[in-house]
C-alpha cells in the first residue's frame, strides 16, 4: 500500500479526488503541499486516448505510485517522468488512474 492507494481506489470508483502531495519532483508545476484535483481515467472519465505528452497523471510504474508527467507515448504504453527530467519508466494504460486537472497553492 502506497501513499496514493486510497485516491486510486476512489478514482477507480469514478470519483474525482483532491490531495496535497509532498515532495519536490514536480516543481514548479506542483509544489510540495499544493492542492491537486485529479479526475478518473478510464470508463466514465477521461478516455485513455485523450492523454497527451505533458499531462500530469496519477499512475503506477513498477509498483510505485506517482503523480508525474507523461513524457512519451507508444501505443498503449506511457513513459512517466518527473518535472526535472528523471524517467521513472514505462507503464501500461491500465496503470494510469487519474489526470491532474488543477493545482492550487
Amino acid at each position: 500500500m502506497g501513499w496514493a492507494t486510497p485516491y486510486i481506489s476512489r478514482l477507480r470508483e469514478g470519483h474525482t479526488v483532491q490531495f496535497n502531495p509532498r515532495g519536490n519532483s514536480m516543481t514548479p508545476k506542483i509544489n510540495s503541499g499544493d492542492l491537486c484535483t485529479v479526475v478518473p481515467v478510464g470508463p466514465g472519465g477521461v478516455a485513455v486516448e485523450e492523454l497527451q505528452k505533458g499531462d500530469i497523471v496519477l499512475c503506477k510504474v513498477g509498483g510505485r505510485e506517482y503523480l508525474h508527467l507523461i513524457s512519451a507515448i507508444q501505443g498503449k504504453r506511457f513513459q512517466i517522468s518527473n518535472n526535472h527530467g528523471h524517467v521513472n519508466g514505462w507503464t501500461s494504460d491500465s496503470q494510469i488512474f487519474g489526470k491532474c486537472v488543477s493545482v492550487e497553492a
